[in-house]
Order: C-alpha cells, then sequence, then structure tokens
C-alpha cells in the first residue's frame, strides 16, 4: 500500500492498514524517541504514545508535505510532552544564560558510526539533549524551541552552547573527536 491507501485504510480503523503504517515508519521513529529518551523503554513508551496520537489524528494530514515529516513532528512533540509530564526535562534545565562562554568545535571524521555520537548525545542532562536534537537535529530555531519547551529563547541558546560544549568533551574523552583540531564546525552552527 501506498501512503494514501495507508491513510485511508486508517481513517477507516481498518487494522491491517494500522499495523502496515507502524510496520513503516516506527524503526525510524523509534530512532527519534532515543533521542530525547534516557532508556529504551522510555523511547518505546514514547513511540507507542506517538502512534495512538498518529491514529487518532490522522484525518487531520491534509497532504501538504511529507507524510513522513507530519509522523515526526507529531513524534518529536510527543516526546517532549513526554518529557515534561515526567519533569525529567524541568529538573535538568538550567536558566543561567550562557554569555561569554566560549566554544571549541572541530571536525567530526566522516568515519564516525552515527551510533557511538547518539551513544554520547544520552549522556547529556535532558534539557541539554532536547534542546540539541531540536535545534540541530530537527532544525527548529531558538525562538520556536522557546515556544516549545516554555522557556526564554536565550535559555535555549544556553542549553545549546552546553549541549555542543558537553558533547564535544564527551567525544574526545571517547576518543571519538580527536583533542589537537583547532576551531572548525563539526556541528550546526549557532543560529
Amino acid at each position: 500500500m501506498n501512503d494514501q491507501e495507508l491513510i485511508q485504510g486508517c481513517l477507516h480503523k481498518n487494522l491491517t492498514a494500522q499495523r502496515e503504517l507502524y510496520d513503516r515508519y516506527s524503526p525510524k521513529m523509534l530512532a527519534v524517541c532515543h533521542r530525547y529518551a534516557i532508556n529504551r523503554e522510555d523511547a518505546e513508551d514514547m513511540l507507542q504514545e506517538g502512534f495512538v496520537k498518529i491514529f487518532l489524528q490522522i484525518g487531520s494530514y491534509e497532504g501538504r508535505g511529507s507524510f513522513e515529516g507530519w509522523i515526526r513532528r507529531i513524534i518529536v512533540h510527543t516526546c517532549i510532552n513526554h518529557l515534561k509530564k515526567n519533569k525529567k526535562f524541568q529538573e535538568n534545565i538550567e536558566l543561567i544564560h550562557a554569555q561569554g562562554m566560549t566554544t571549541r568545535s572541530e571536525a567530526i571524521p566522516s568515519i564516525i558510526q552515527a551510533k557511538q555520537i547518539t551513544e554520547c548525545v544520552r549522556l547529556l542532562p535532558v534539557g541539554y539533549r532536547t534542546v540539541l536534537n531540536l535545534f540541530a537535529i530537527e532544525g527548529y530555531s531558538h525562538r520556536e524551541i522557546g515556544a516549545i519547551l516554555n522557556i526564554e529563547e536565550s535559555t535555549s541558546r544556553s542549553q545549546y552552547t552546553r549541549a555542543k560544549n558537553l558533547l564535544e568533551t564527551l567525544l574526545i574523552q571517547r576518543n571519538i573527536l580527536p583533542p589537537h583540531k583547532q576551531k572548525t564546525e563539526w556541528l550546526v552552527a549557532t543560529r
């Protein structure tokens, strides 16, 4: 079935269509959930909660943009709501702004596997990890992140800067990123 057939089937509560939609998109969306979750169980909970929302809201998909992108937005918002609901995000947000902080950036060799970086990202405090994911991976602006997380735009910038610094430190400690190179960009530049 193509996406339109899946959507129609899901609108009619067809279990075969729902299963196929889940099977088609859940592996990618589980990877999204892993970027926000502390552990596999949390990621799976986020995924399940997200797919419940997808099936309930599938009638709101208007065909503009990619269907996968629409699914991803629901999953990302579900992850954030899950963190907020469980107070894991709020406990880890620091409201001290990162004015005057220096960022040392280095080129990540292309041979580094995404799994190693993902493991290091998972070690970041929840607030840092959430802002890093929303900004560098999902492409939200700091203003949008502030609105989504109910924080100031400057707090989003601060969290992103701190996340980059801590991630860089973790990558160096694990010998994934060589410590001897000078400043070059290896992660999305602060907007």
